[in-house]
């Protein structure tokens, strides 16, 4: 099996394991964190070695040439190529380019993007897994607070056809009910 093709099957199995995620009003940041625990523990799960913030073969632009920038996770495999992993909200060239540059180094890329806009598939070899989360303002519009229900998730039933009206409400704990014989029972004296 190819890079493209293992990296393929890596990601539809990361997207089976993201499916399951839900949260409520997180942050960017929170989010990010979230889903780079998730995808470590996945990765664990699988019996690989994580690395976060694992060094990068991209340089980074002076004046920090002489560094290497990072990747958010890099896993090591007892069998097959190392897999490495960027997760993002945004659409940047930069995570691209840093992507495309582990796969020729032989890694398999494997980019995690999430946010409420269409998520367009990264170029050959990069796999993408898309991952879909709504978003509101948040307090004061100062920041944007993020949500998601996982895919086990099932939405309320649609409502019957039934007109609603107003009525009389019996009163469920009076003595008698109207309209029929009231009825003791010896029972009630105890």
């Amino acid at each position: 099996m190819d890079h493209a093709e293992e990296g393929a099957r890596i990601a539809a199995d990361l997207t089976g394991w993201l499916a399951r995620l839900a949260f409520t009003d997180q942050t960017t940041n929170e989010v990010t964190n979230l889903l780079i625990d998730s995808v470590a523990a996945w990765a664990m799960a699988q019996g690989w070695r994580v690395y976060r913030r694992a060094a990068s073969v991209m340089p980074l632009p002076p004046p920090y040439a002489h560094r290497k920038s990072i990747v958010d996770l890099g896993c090591a495999r007892p069998a097959g190529a190392p897999v490495v992993v960027e997760v993002d909200h945004s659409d940047r060239r930069r995570t691209i380019e840093k992507l495309r540059l582990e796969a020729e180094a032989g890694r398999i890329p494997i980019w995690v993007r999430w946010g409420e806009r269409g998520l367009e598939p990264a170029p050959a070899p990069i796999a993408t897994v898309a991952l879909h989360v709504s978003s509101r303002p948040g307090p004061g519009r100062v920041g944007r607070l993020h949500s998601r229900s996982s895919a086990t998730h099932r939405p309320a039933p649609m409502h019957s056809g039934t007109e609603i009206r107003a009525a009389e409400q019996v009163d469920l704990f009076a003595t008698t009910v109207p309209d029929s014989p009231a009825q003791d029972d010896p029972a009630d004296d105890r």
